[in-house]
């Protein structure tokens, strides 16, 4: 998988070529069952878990449902302590600020660390076009970002290679951007995570310009928050002169106090620790300490529409966890890259419609990348009830679709049943031909209708649809006087 996410097939198509790779499904079922057990394990030890649930649902959403005051207050409070506040409409207006305050400092590379939000909006590829180097520094980032690939996980971007694959991808390209990797590498994870520490070493000191995302923004105290597991986030943090944080306006959250929840459901749901190793706050410039310059660019990019939407507003509580992607059976088997964004599983499904807004081939199929198990809504932290959005987003796909000139097969199907349910002759016509099909096939045996041809054969492929009842009710009634006889 190379490329970018722009063109990529809709979930059906790329689905499948996900499905031929036994690899991709081994490495899969692997990881996810790893990170699953860990995550039980943890969880099981709170015995209030269902109650921190609900805390942390109800900060998240006070603060979405008071947004334009978080955000004034969240400015005014990073501001006064000496931060820069931008505010971005969407990818382009973003990338810009971000490209002009390098061209500004005349730096030709920067560090990046927790940046989900810089690959949605493409700024890798904005810096590039401006002949800016972007080094991401999470082991998992660089693995895909070495590799030519794209993340296929919220929180473990690399989760479709095996410890082999990434020996071989260090081996072949750490000496072809920076240090290169040892000689004598193997594929055990501490000498791998020893390679990345060696070859990011000598970026972090000589960066002068650092670019991070957040995972809260405290309004209140103008507080910025990156959880993250290997200090590299640290280093971002504290080493550059410059510093430019891009944080989605869905990060806020009202005070320090309520952070409360939300610090203690993120790393048992995500990979399944009690607490995690590094919690970073910044609030702008400190003299003499870390950065003197601090910019933060609050992105809107799509979260106003989502926020707009009543029954879909509720992804905005999202805290990235990817506890919906660990249990998903669909994401299982199918990885990633197939929902063609940097948001995938169950969240993405929602997340990317929502944002970007239905119409689109690729986003319309999303919301039926899902059995509706509700396994997400069981795991999630937050309470994102999934499997209700993925209904509602359903709704508005087939809305959307009510005056193509050329119906699709679905609609086709759907008139045609109201049609003969529209009037009780009708219906018991249809009826009666259906019980005599159903007679038909089972003198022959058979008890369901195998593949259908034309259009049906899409639903048949991988179902079986049964034979027709050889009686209908209405028959049945007649014939039992409505179950006084036999």
């Amino acid at each position: 998988m190379t490329g970018t996410f722009v063109g990529m097939p809709a979930f059906p198509s790329a689905a499948r070529a996900a499905l031929a790779d036994t690899q991709l499904r081994h490495n899969l079922a692997h990881a996810t069952g790893v990170i699953r057990g860990k995550r039980a394990a943890v969880v099981g030890e709170v015995d209030n878990w269902e109650e921190l649930r609900l805390a942390g649902a109800a900060v998240k959403e006070r603060a979405l449902l008071a947004l334009d005051t978080q955000l004034v207050r969240l400015e005014e409070s990073l501001t006064a302590h000496g931060a820069v506040v931008h505010w971005a409409r969407d990818a382009e207006e973003a990338n810009r600020i971000v490209v002009g305050l390098a061209r500004a400092h005349e730096v030709d590379e920067v560090v990046k660390v927790k940046s989900m939000l810089t690959q949605e909006i493409g700024l890798n590829e904005a810096l590039e076009a401006a002949g800016i180097a972007a080094w991401e520094t999470d082991l998992a980032e660089l693995i895909v970002q070495l590799g030519g690939d794209l993340p296929s996980h919220i929180l473990v971007p690399a989760i479709h290679r095996n410890r082999a694959e990434i020996r071989e991808i260090f081996a072949r390209r750490m000496g072809e951007v920076g240090r290169p990797a040892p000689a004598d590498l193997t594929d055990e994870p501490a000498v791998l995570a020893g390679a990345a520490r060696e070859h990011l070493r000598e970026k972090f000191l000589r960066a002068r310009m650092a670019v991070s995302g957040a995972n809260f923004a405290v309004a209140d105290t103008g507080t910025l928050v990156v959880v993250e597991s290997e200090g590299n986030g640290r280093m971002c943090l504290t080493l550059p002169e410059v510093l430019v944080s891009i944080v989605g306006i869905e990060k806020v959250v009202p005070t320090w106090a309520e952070l409360d929840p939300l610090l203690r459901l993120l790393p048992r749901s995500s990979t399944g620790e009690r607490m995690n190793p590094y919690t970073s706050t910044w609030s702008g410039i400190t003299p003499g300490d870390g950065p003197q310059e601090v910019h933060v660019v609050l992105l809107d990019n799509g979260r106003t529409r989502a926020l707009a939407d009543e029954v879909g507003r509720q992804a905005l509580r999202c805290i990235r966890c990817s506890a919906c992607l660990n249990v998903c059976p669909v994401y299982e088997r199918t990885g990633g890259h197939a929902y063609g964004s940097v948001y995938p599983g169950p969240i993405g499904a929602i997340l990317n419609p929502l944002l970007r807004g239905t119409g689109d081939p690729q986003t319309d199929a999303l919301p039926y990348a899902s059995s509706l198990c509700g396994a997400c809504f069981e795991a999630c932290p937050v309470r994102i009830d999934i499997p209700e959005v993925l209904v509602h987003l359903r709704s508005q796909v087939v809305d959307g679709h009510r005056e193509d000139r050329v119906p699709k097969p679905e609609a086709v199907a759907f008139r045609g049943a109201g049609w003969a349910f529209g009037d009780a002759r009708r219906l018991d016509r249809a009826e009666r031909l259906s019980s005599l099909a159903g007679r038909l096939l089972r003198r022959r045996g058979r008890t369901s209708l195998g593949r259908l041809p034309g259009p049906g054969s899409a639903w048949t492929d991988a179902r079986d649809l049964p034979a027709p009842p050889t009686e209908s009710f209405r028959d049945w009634w007649r014939r039992t006087d409505g179950g006084e006889r036999p």
